[in-house]
């Protein structure tokens, strides 16, 4: 299942308990249209006011089930609330998995530079003067690096910090910025905590040097702020393309 959400209204991705969630909204249509409890998982969890261009989801079918995936898709859309947008449903092979099969990730954070009332909502308003080239420069260190610890929320119950940073960069667009960074995987709160630590270097209040001490100290008190949810969008997910299957509904 390939879908976009906008999160400004939900308390992240996964189920809560005293919030609406993404995974719960899908999951009620879901199971309705198919007439049985049907669990869904996700490439990953964002977290609460957080967007996805392109998210991807699993779920397990009873293969004697008769199943049109573009008619399921378009049912779900009927039901769903218009936050939420499926863009595709499509048979796998039974190996696939939505969040151990995915192989890259892609987010974007949207800085900018002027007041704009229609932007508001979508990207965070800087009331500073940055450097983006000493930013970019600082950014290519992550490169070099696989622990993260820096850059994750405290008391959290993950197994590993380790992450593949393949790409991160500050692009343009006009008079607008935004932070662009793949990997292989990322830690609760890793990306907001980056760009917060990449303002700093961008405000001269830390040096290119500093940041690198910042990902070898490895704590996360020596990081930058978390910047605001709203302006951080999960952009794309890549698979490898063996876990398709020929279309035969």
């Amino acid at each position: 299942m390939h879908l976009a959400y906008d999160g400004t209204r939900y308390h992240g991705w996964q189920i809560q308990p005293n919030g609406i969630s993404v995974e719960g909204e899908i999951e009620r249509c879901l199971s309705t249209l198919l007439r049985i409890p049907t669990d869904i998982v996700g490439a990953g969890r964002t977290d609460a006011g957080v967007h996805a261009r392109h998210m991807v989801a699993h779920f397990d079918v009873n293969p004697n089930v008769n199943l049109n995936p573009n008619q399921l898709a378009y049912k779900l859309n009927r039901m769903l609330p218009p936050d939420i947008t499926i863009y595709k449903v499509e048979p796998v092979s039974e190996d696939m998995h939505a969040r151990f099969s995915a192989c890259k990730r892609t987010y974007h954070y949207y800085i900018s530079t002027e007041r704009n009332p229609f932007s508001r909502h979508y990207s965070w308003l800087c009331p500073y003067t940055l450097d983006f080239n000493k930013m970019n420069n600082a950014a290519q260190l992550l490169i070099g690096y696989q622990n993260f610890a820096a850059f994750c929320k405290s008391h959290t119950d993950v197994k590993t910090t380790l992450c593949d940073v393949t790409e991160a960069q500050w692009i343009q667009e006009g008079k607008n910025w935004y932070f662009r960074i793949s990997a292989n995987r990322f830690l609760r709160n890793m990306v907001r905590a980056v760009v917060g630590t990449l303002i700093e270097v961008g405000r001269g209040r830390m040096t290119i040097e500093e940041f690198r001490q910042t990902i070898e100290i490895r704590q996360r008190t020596k990081a930058g702020e978390s910047m605001p949810a709203n302006a951080l969008f999960l952009e794309h997910i890549e698979y490898d393309s063996t876990f398709r299957i020929p279309h035969q509904c």
